[in-house]
């Protein structure tokens, strides 16, 4: 199964739990690093993610993970929050954010450039509309490698 199909998956089960427990379930991440597999549950609230609110989550989820199996790799569970600044990745991530300043790594340059700051001014079916120096760029999110939110100290 993909990584993508596993979170996914992971995603529909867990996203009511987690609801239940006060929390809204941001990303679900399934991840190789080095040897070692890793499952990220990224959750947040209002107010912010503390450990506690982490350490509540994980317990209530771990065994509805172990009994739905359906990751045969071994792995690490981490349940986590998405930080001050957040990885856009779902078209909600997106929408939420709109009128905000993003950064944008892309896989190819756009203007003779692989990383844009700017306005994020819309979400459309799978492209995005961002203010650069005042000069509006639309790029696929497919050409996107990372985006993520800033935050200005």
């Amino acid at each position: 199964m993909s990584s993508k199909n596993i979170e996914s998956k992971v995603e529909n089960l867990l996203k009511e739990t987690i609801k239940n427990l006060g929390y809204n379930l941001y990303d679900v991440l399934y991840e190789k690093e080095g040897k070692d597999y890793y499952l990220r549950i990224i959750i947040d609230k209002p107010g912010g993610i503390d450990l506690n609110d982490c350490e509540k989550v994980n317990n209530e989820i771990n065994g509805i993970l172990d009994e739905a199996d359906y990751i045969k790799e071994q792995y690490f569970l981490e349940v986590s929050s998405p930080g001050l600044e957040r990885n856009l990745r779902k078209e909600q991530h997106y929408k939420e954010q709109i009128g905000n300043e993003i950064k944008i790594k892309l896989f190819k340059p756009i203007e003779n450039k692989k990383e844009l700051i700017g306005i994020l001014e819309e979400y459309n079916n799978g492209e995005i509309t961002i203010k650069v120096d005042e000069k509006t760029i639309k790029i696929n999110s497919n050409d996107i490698a990372v985006a993520k939110t800033i935050f200005n100290w």
